[in-house]
């Protein structure tokens, strides 16, 4: 009975929608208060028990490495002015158990292209998939979740959402059938239907937890919308031989691949913030 131990990250996407910020620093760089995004989706991933942390990276995202690696110049200098505190902070950003890999993503061929890559790395074992983009906020991390869940039933799972109909060609759809309260068996998939023509209104956002045979049907799907080898296509073939289920997690989805979506996070857990959210929900109150 094999457990997730591994996640993958795609993080090779050029993040457009927020230039001039991602000129030349990735946007899973961009924070939320004091942390990057990436780090919002690693600590979630490690809230599920995973130890094994696959980032998928492109040229322009060393910044990513250099932020999970030992940065000796400055913990020397945090240590030699007795800062313990921060000290802290940089020197615990990831368990000691945690390790992280990174692979090269040559080409931007999509998100199914991306997981892919992960392959060597992978082998058939079932993994997690997390979008950093994707900032998801519950009481129990949506990946941990998303575990349980497939602790139980031993199949893939995908974070699901409902969405306003008009926005159904922004993410894969599922046609499903209720299971249970958050649980449904997915009888298809389609990347981006029009709204007029989409099976549901149940989105996946950027949570997925896939068996190793996704990586054969991922080999073998045709590129799909905007000519990449698209995710949810592989998912649709998986479901030829395999039962995947759509879990509706309990928690709030920060889009932070949008500028609007990305200025709700900061807001929401500005407020929360021990250091300055008293402060900050008292500025923002008196703005109104």
């Amino acid at each position: 009975m094999k457990k997730i131990r591994k996640a993958v990250f795609p993080v090779a996407g050029l993040g457009t929608r927020f230039l001039p910020a991602t000129k030349a620093s990735p946007k899973e760089m961009l924070t939320v208060v004091d942390k990057p995004l990436i780090q919002y989706a690693v600590e979630e991933a490690v809230a599920a028990g995973i130890t094994e942390m696959v980032f998928v990276t492109g040229r322009s995202k060393r910044a990513i490495e250099d932020h999970f690696d030992k940065a000796y110049e400055l913990e020397s200098e945090l240590a030699q002015k007795n800062k313990q505190a921060l000290l802290d902070i940089v020197q615990n950003i990831l368990p000691k158990h945690v390790n992280c890999i990174y692979i090269r993503q040559s080409e931007p061929l999509g998100l199914g292209h991306a997981v892919l890559c992960a392959k060597p790395v992978i082998g058939d074992e079932p993994f997690a998939v997390l979008l950093a983009d994707d900032l998801l906020d519950g009481t129990t991390p949506v990946m941990k979740q998303m575990v349980d869940c497939y602790d139980y039933y031993r199949c893939s799972v995908l974070g699901v959402q409902d969405v306003p109909r008009a926005d159904t060609k922004s993410y894969g759809i599922v046609d499903a059938r209720t299971v249970s309260d958050r649980l449904e068996q997915v009888n298809a998939i389609v990347e981006k239907p029009d709204p007029a023509s989409a099976p549901s209104t149940l989105a996946v956002v950027g949570r997925y937890i896939l068996s190793g045979r996704i990586f054969h049907h991922l080999e073998n799907v045709q590129p799909g919308a905007g000519g990449e080898i698209q995710l949810t296509d592989g998912i649709a073939s998986l479901l030829s031989e395999e039962q995947v289920l759509a879990y509706r997690y309990d928690g709030v989805r920060y889009d932070c691949g949008s500028k609007l979506g990305y200025l709700k996070a900061t807001v929401a857990l500005g407020q929360r913030h021990h250091e300055v959210g008293a402060e900050f929900t008292q500025y923002l109150a008196s703005i109104k």
